[in-house]
């Protein structure tokens, strides 16, 4: 999946060094207007998926993820160290990343062609299941190797079967890349990699997870499915 960077102006940032290249942010002003702006970046939705994917004919809720202070912002987070959050400086995401996630999940599932309808809250629609995210890595970490900043991806989610709002399935998706520390549109690309395959599979298992409760309605349910964890 290709990067889409807002502002294509130049590859490298004026950015505040924290050794070794890392790009930190600091503060450049404290004034509204003064100073250079953040360069935008927006990543992009799945666009292949295998092609035994079940068709569905229920409708699905993608609500809004749910994430921490630290990453419910529109700013690019970054870890130099294991029990210290920072930000990188100079470069955004165009939304903050809960909603830019769930804008990606939705386009994601609409581009596998497998799902009658799938839409946020703001849509009114009256969905079948319902699917519940928690943002839980975001940000790219700079302390595990020197020489690279490591984008990491991961969410916990929930499939809730309406309108009893029942949970039939849960699982973890997790992926970490690599890029240079010292090119920002190189770390978007690696982080638009690792949120690629976050969201292949989360399409892919949610499909087969609503459609194995979706057939399961007319019979008694003897147990709800248990949480899976997925690492790639």
């Amino acid at each position: 999946m290709a990067m889409k960077p807002v502002d294509l102006i130049g590859r490298r940032q004026a950015l505040i060094g924290l050794g070794g290249g890392a790009l930190v942010a600091g503060c450049d002003s404290v004034l509204p207007g003064v100073g250079k702006a953040p360069r935008l970046y927006n990543l992009t939705p799945k666009s292949t998926f295998p092609e035994g994917l079940p068709p569905v004919d229920w409708q699905l809720l993608v609500e809004t993820p749910y994430a921490s202070a630290s990453l419910n912002t529109a700013r690019i987070g970054l870890m130099p160290e294991p029990t210290r959050f920072d930000y990188y400086a100079l470069a955004n995401w165009t939304d903050r990343a809960p909603l830019m996630v769930q804008g990606l999940v939705v386009e994601s599932f609409e581009n596998s062609g497998r799902i009658v309808a799938v839409g946020r809250e703001a849509v009114g629609l009256k969905p079948d299941f319902v699917l519940k995210i928690e943002i839980r890595e975001f940000q790219a970490e700079a302390y595990r190797d020197p020489t690279k900043h490591q984008p990491r991806v991961g969410l916990s989610v929930k499939l809730v079967e309406m309108p009893d709002r029942l949970i039939v399935a849960a699982a973890t998706f997790e992926r970490q890349t690599s890029a240079p520390p010292d090119v920002m549109t190189d770390i978007v690309q690696a982080w638009d990699d690792a949120l690629g395959a976050v969201l292949k599979r989360l399409v892919n298992w949610t499909l087969e997870a609503g459609d194995a409760a979706w057939s399961a309605r007319t019979r008694p349910r003897i147990r709800r499915s248990q949480p899976r964890r997925f690492r790639g």
